[in-house]
Order: structure tokens, then sequence, then C-alpha cells
């Protein structure tokens, strides 16, 4: 491995930790700064703090999806950008003043239980017990896109004392996360996610012009040539997509509503007002992340073909163009990309984790008179703990990053979503409805996925489980909140 290649790694992970020290100087004094960063973020940091957080190891999944079926997977893509846009507009400014206005709550399952009071403990217990489990599947699929990097990257390097690369590449990839995580909480990640966001996008610029006009690229003609000449389908939006294919494709927006480390960040922003301001920076840079992401895997495919490379796994093409291309310091930044879009998204959803545990386990029924500097400390030490949980998870080499981020997505999607749209827009809405939206949710995903009707959703048979977990969520919320009544929460709404 070119010393170059190292030489910007190295830089990298120095970065990420100098930020954390940094951050460390405020983030001890309360929980408050520990968990939501004092609530000071500012636009550019809390945008692209969501966009980074957001676009994780699908980084690699996207691409490698786009690789194999070609431009039937940029729905996903297309449905993503949709599904975040509305979040910015409708939960956004909502939730920045609502999760203030009631109790000031500074997580999620606290907001709940401060919005529908009759009902705040097992509201409360129910969605930091979801957070835990569906968090702990999705940091695993960081950890998998991590693994997956060393093994293709750096082959054979670190194979001594039993470890595989593979293995080397989560326990590499999580020290690192852990150790400005740790040390300078909401704020670190938030700050290092800004940066994470800005290496991304700039890769993700380099890497698709490199490909198709570079030596060897040929351009979009002879690029277009070459796949048709292998598929005619791989150039086409809707060839061989099924309707349900479509939906399930799409409909991957509508998980953005439930997403607590996306979300979060909507909480942390320093003013209502600025949300807008958010909004703008942030969409700007998603739709330049996903179009890069998506004319990678399409024109990878027509690069890999042209050129005879054997690309066993569709997944590390990102990974295989990078070294193929580009000088050691370009490769090593390239490689430093695909870490922060994995790397930024860990960070985040470990804090929330963390936060949740602290907050809603720890300070709720195991010590209620916990100083601010005790919940710090716990709050660290649960960082640390779901992440190994998630090191487990992510132990198997033969994971698929994708398979295991649409799994977490949709159970985040189909548990919080409906019902993080309705407690903000509906005051109608109690804590009946909202328990049973919650359950109703998280449980309908799960056996969906367990009964194996998912399916190959971009073009077999089944049905991607968030489509029927939020209809059922919803359904669940709106029948429940009709049947039943609770003057004493409507009181406290007005109030």
């Amino acid at each position: 491995m070119a010393i170059g290649v190292w030489i910007s790694l190295f830089a990298y992970f120095a970065l990420m930790i100098v930020i954390g020290l940094w951050a460390m100087r405020t983030s001890s004094a309360t929980a408050e700064d520990y968990m939501l960063g004092g609530r000071a973020l500012s636009p550019k940091v809390a945008a692209l703090s969501a966009g980074a957080s957001d676009m994780s190891g699908w980084l690699l999944g996207l691409p490698g999806a786009l690789y194999v079926t070609g431009l039937a997977s940029a729905w996903i893509g297309i449905g993503l950008f949709v599904g975040a846009f509305i979040n910015w507009v409708v939960v956004a400014p909502r939730l920045r003043e609502q999760t203030v206005h009631y109790g000031n709550a500074l997580t999620i399952p606290a907001f709940l239980a401060n919005r529908f009071p009759t009902k705040a403990l097992p509201l409360r217990t129910v969605s930091a017990i979801v957070i835990v489990l569906f968090f702990a599947v999705y940091t695993a699929s960081g950890l998998v896109a991590g693994g997956k990097l060393f093994e293709s990257a750096f082959a054979g390097i670190f194979n001594f004392g039993g470890m595989s690369d593979y293995a080397a590449g989560i326990v590499i990839t999580l020290g690192v996360v852990l150790a400005y995580t740790v040390v300078g909480g909401f704020l670190a990640v938030s700050m290092t996610d800004f940066v994470q966001g800005c290496i991304m996008m700039l890769a993700l610029v380099i890497m698709p012009a490199v490909v198709l006009f570079g030596e060897g690229g040929g351009g979009f003609a002879q690029a277009s040539e070459t796949l048709n000449s292998v598929d005619p389908t791989l150039l086409s939006w809707t060839e061989g997509l099924t309707v349900i294919g479509w939906l399930s494709a799409v409909t991957w927006g509508l998980g953005y509503f439930g997403q607590p480390h996306i979300i979060v960040r909507f909480m942390a922003i320093r003013t209502v007002g600025e949300v807008g301001t958010a909004r703008n920076i942030g969409m700007s840079w998603m739709g330049i992340s996903l179009i890069g992401a998506i004319a990678l895997g399409v024109f990878g495919r027509a690069y890999a073909v042209r050129n005879g490379l054997d690309v066993a796994d569709p997944e590390t093409i990102f990974i295989v163009l990078s070294d193929l291309l580009f000088h050691p310091l370009i490769t090593g930044f390239l490689y430093a990309a695909l870490l922060a879009a994995v790397m930024s998204t860990i960070s985040s959803q470990l804090l929330v984790s963390s936060a949740s545990l602290t907050e809603d386990f720890y300070r709720l029924f195991l010590r209620k008179e916990a100083t601010d500097k005790e919940c710090v400390n716990v709050g660290r030490a649960c960082v640390v703990a779901v992440g190994l949980v998630a090191a487990f998870i992510a132990s198997d080499p033969d994971s698929q990053v994708l398979g295991l981020v649409s799994n977490a997505w949709a159970g985040f999607g189909a548990a919080f979503g409906p019902l993080i749209i309705l407690a903000l827009t509906w005051p109608r809405t109690n804590g009946a409805g909202a328990l049973a939206g919650l359950i109703v949710g998280a449980a309908t995903v799960m056996i969906w996925i367990s009964l194996g009707w998912n399916g190959e959703f971009m073009g077999g048979p089944g049905v991607y489980e968030i489509i029927p977990g939020f209809i059922a969520a919803f359904i669940a919320i709106v029948v429940v909140t009709l049947a039943t009544s609770d003057a004493g929460e409507y009181q406290h709404i007005e109030r």
C-alpha cells in the first residue's frame, strides 16, 4: 500500500480526534451540552450534519445497487430526496419549537413523553427500546461498510494474530468513532459531520467525473454504448421494474420522518428562523451527493466493462475505482470520504442511542437524582456499549450493507414517522394513539421481515417493509385516538 494513502488516512483520523478534543471543552458541562450541543448549531453545521449522518454505508450500497440494476435503482435516491425535503419543511421547524415548549426535551422519547403526559412512561420506555434495538442493526451496517473498505483496499496487511482485514476495518472504524464521540459528545459529532459532509460531496463530484472523462472512460456516449451492449435495461428508468418494485424504491423517503439521528439535528439548530437557511444548504448538498452516487454506480459499471475489471462485490466499486484511477494521496482522500460517510452516521447513532439509554432508562428508572456530570459519564459508557454490540452484529463479512440499512431505516420510519408527523401537526393525537402507532409500526416491520415478505424489493414480488409498517402505524394512531379521549392532554397542549 502506497505511503500516500496512509498519509491521507491518518491525517483524516487525526483531524476527527482533534475536533473531538476541541469539542470536549464545552460538551461536559451539562447533559444538554453533551447530548444536544446546547441547541446552538449554525444552519450550515446543522444541515451538513443531518445530511452526513444520513448518507452512511449506503454510499457503498446505492452505487452497488445501481451497478447491478442500472438506473432503476435511482428511484431510491429520488424518493430519499423528496422525503428529505418534506422532512425539512414539515418536521424541522415544528420539532425545534415543540421540543423546547414541552419541557426542553433532549431526546425523542422525552419529547413524546412530554407531549403525551398520560402515557409518558410507556411511551418513553417503548420508544427508547425501539431506538436502541434498531440502531444496533443500523450501526452494524456502517461497521460492515468500514470492514469492506479495509478488506478490499488493504488486502493482507492486517492478517496477523488471527485477525482478518475485515475485522481490522471494524475495529479501526469503531475505535476512531468512539475516540471523538466519547470525549466530544454532540458538538464533536456535528462538527466532524460538517467536515465529513464536505469531504463526501467533493469525492462524489471528483469520482464520477474521472470515471467518465479520464483515461479509459470515453465520455457519456461511449459509456452509454457500453452499457447498452451489456444490457439495454441498465439505462432505463422503468425497464424490468414492477409497480411494486417502484413503490418499494420511492417509499424510502417515508423513512426520513422517523430517523432519530437525523431529526435530532432539527432540535439543535440555534433558532426556528434559521431552519429555512439550513434546509436550502442541506438539500443542495444532498442533490449534488445523490447525483454523484447515481453516476458512480451506473458509469462505474460501464468503466468496469470497458476495461475488463472484475468487481466481485458491486458494493466495493467505489473502492476499486479509487485505487485504480488516482494518485495515492487522492486515493487516501477518497478512502477517507468513504469512511466519512460511514463514521458520520455511526457517531450520530451511537450518541442518540446513548442519550436514550441515559435519559430514558438510567435517569428515569435507576437514578432520578443523577447529576448532569454523572449523566455525561454514563452517556459515554453507553456509547462504548452500543458500539461493541454493533461490532458483534457486524462480525459476519457476508453482510450486505444496503440490506442492513434498509431494515433499520424501515423500522425507524414506520415506528416513529407517522407518530412524529401527527404529534407535530394534529393536536387531537393522544397518548393511547401514540403508543399504539409506535408498537404497531415497529412490530409490522419486524414481522414483515421475519416472514420474508420484503423479498427482492427492486424487482421481485416482495414489498419493502416500510410501506405496510408506515400505513399500519398511521391507521393505528388515528383509529385509537378517535376511539379514546384525554382532556388532560388537550389542556396540556393549550398551556
